[in-house]
């Protein structure tokens, strides 16, 4: 179970340092052509390490309902939404914000499966309330920092 704690918690650590990544990239160019080259390098990096991995039953994956091979357009929504917004709001803001989607989506989801735990529904509140303080405190504060936050993006200058 420790073990499966940590690689949860590493996933967390990939996804930030991946928005950061991206949002960079997208501040070089634009959101649409950072989530493009995104998908491309990752689909050349999974390439590789499929050649070393055995190989699957394709007949499994065939199996699968439609809307099961909708994953892929998620994710690409994720990462430009995510590029797009990364630079205007930071890492932080934009992570909780991301978390708490995440959260709401994932209580919803249950309600659909199965009964949802009134602990879960107040872990949802106090994260929503974090955000709430958090976006508060950084709208008092008027640091050089944050004014860089709010500038166009380099696709959105005329």
């Amino acid at each position: 179970m420790l073990t499966l704690l940590l690689l949860a918690l590493l996933n967390g650590v990939c996804i930030g340092l991946c928005r950061i990544l991206n949002g960079r990239l997208g501040q070089a160019s634009d959101a649409y052509y950072a989530s493009l080259w995104n998908h491309g390098v990752g689909f050349v990096f999974l390439s590789l390490l499929l050649v070393l991995m055995p190989t699957p039953p394709i007949a499994s994956l065939l199996d699968a309902p439609l809307y099961a091979w909708l994953g892929g357009v998620v994710g690409a929504v994720f990462v430009v939404l995510n590029t797009l917004v990364i630079l205007r709001l930071g890492a932080t803001l934009c992570s909780l914000l991301v978390i708490s989607g995440q959260l709401l989506s994932g209580v919803l989801f249950d309600l659909v499966v199965k009964v949802v735990n009134p602990l879960q529904l107040l872990g949802v509140i106090i994260i929503f309330a974090g955000v709430l303080a958090f976006r508060r405190m950084e709208a008092r504060s008027n640091s050089p920092k944050q004014q860089l936050h709010n500038q166009p993006l380099k696709s959105e200058k005329t």
